[in-house]
């Protein structure tokens, strides 16, 4: 099928979105903004056909089949509802809502529309992620005994870094856990099978005020200028965290811990994960994709560098390039794509999905609420 789509959002991550859509094979036919300029902008400097003045324009776009969400957080509940109702298919970034009433209100709403409803949790689709999972269901791996990680990065490091993200009005209550840790988490719980059940979080806000720069800033793009003396700006307090860590029980008795940060310097966007199983442990850093360290007791350690030909059928499928031929981050968004429009295709979505659902974005929430939850009353919290 020659499927088309629309992107509602023009940030940091909506243009990401339409490069990988065109580079999956997919027609993009408009963009928008927040703002009929920031729409005519983005359709210019991205060379689409359409700038969309609204919501209702774009809805009534007969040409387009599924809406892309990349908008900022409280948006996602309204538009991915609209967009269900005037019968597109969606696929939303993270979070898919601000709470869990609203997710499972998408949830159902996906279900009695009979659309596609997708979240946009990339990260498992880095081949050597979908390798790991497979070693686990082929039983390489042997039971999980427990896994540990973090993701970290800097963009946030200096007070002058500033992003509607650190505002719980607009991101919510959680943001570096949300914004991020959600990654980690939906990786983990997809490459081991793994439930979580119950959680014990510790929050740190390093920097209760920050600097908000008058006429905003962009996801990553406040540092790029965060020295300037001609910078304008306007003090404000936060309310949302810098850091977080958090203990993890697994359904069935495997444990977990991680830890997220957007104040560590140096570290641009550092995913990393171990699993330790009763047949052999397995390693993996976002910053070296490419490579996948697998560890044993009785025998040397393996160091697996992506090739499709040396990986199982599933992961190999998600691997464009041959051996030595590096896959980073706008790939992941290039085979997500693939995975979510053949569901379509194959009308297998509601059945079968194999790209993340909107049940995984709802249950991403629920362990959000969790871990919020747990934080504040430092306690154990069921999920």
């Amino acid at each position: 099928m020659n499927h088309k789509a629309a992107v509602i959002g023009t940030g940091f991550i909506g243009p990401v979105h339409i490069e990988a859509l065109q580079r999956a094979g997919v027609e993009v036919v408009g963009v928008l903004g927040s703002s009929p300029t920031k729409s005519v902008a983005a359709a210019e400097k991205l060379q689409l056909s359409r700038a969309y003045q609204s919501l209702e324009e774009l809805l009534q776009d007969l040409r387009v089949d599924c809406v892309h969400i990349a908008s900022p957080n409280q948006a996602h509940f309204e538009q991915a509802s609209r967009c269900l109702k005037a019968g597109k298919h969606v696929l939303c970034e993270k979070p898919l809502a601000m709470n869990s009433a609203e997710s499972a209100e998408l949830v159902e709403l996906a279900k009695q529309c009979g659309r596609a409803a997708g979240v946009n949790y990339n990260i498992r689709y880095y081949p050597l992620c979908l390798e790991a999972a497979e070693r686990r269901r082929s039983g390489e791996l042997g039971q999980v005994y427990h896994v540990s990680g973090s993701y970290v990065q800097d963009w946030l490091f200096h007070p002058s870094d500033f992003n509607w993200r650190v505002l719980a009005e607009h991101g919510g209550a959680l943001r570096a856990v949300a914004d991020i840790g959600t990654h980690w988490i939906d990786l983990i719980t997809a490459i081991t099978g793994l439930e979580i059940v119950s959680v014990c979080a510790d929050l740190q806000t390093v920097m209760e005020q920050r600097e908000r720069p008058l006429g905003g800033a962009e996801t990553f793009s406040a540092k790029l200028d965060s020295t300037s003396k001609n910078r304008k700006s306007e003090t404000v307090e936060i309310d949302t965290e810098d850091f977080g860590s958090i203990l993890l029980r697994f359904r069935g008795g495997g444990r977990g811990v991680f830890h997220v940060s957007q104040v560590t310097a140096g570290r641009k966007n550092c995913l990393r994960w171990e699993i330790a199983g009763s047949r052999q442990a397995m390693s993996w850093n976002s910053e070296v994709p490419n490579e996948l360290w697998i560890g044993h007791r009785d025998h040397p350690n393996q160091l697996l560098i992506r090739d499709p030909a040396l990986m199982h059928a599933r992961a190999a499928q998600f691997a464009s390039y041959p051996a030595g031929h590096n896959e980073g981050f706008p790939d992941t968004f290039k085979q997500l794509f693939r995975d979510f429009y053949r569901s379509i295709d194959e009308d297998t979505y509601s059945t079968q999905p194999t790209f993340p659902a909107f049940a995984d974005g709802d249950r991403e929430i629920r362990i959000c609420e969790a871990i919020l939850r747990s934080a504040r009353e430092s306690c154990w919290v069921e999920v």
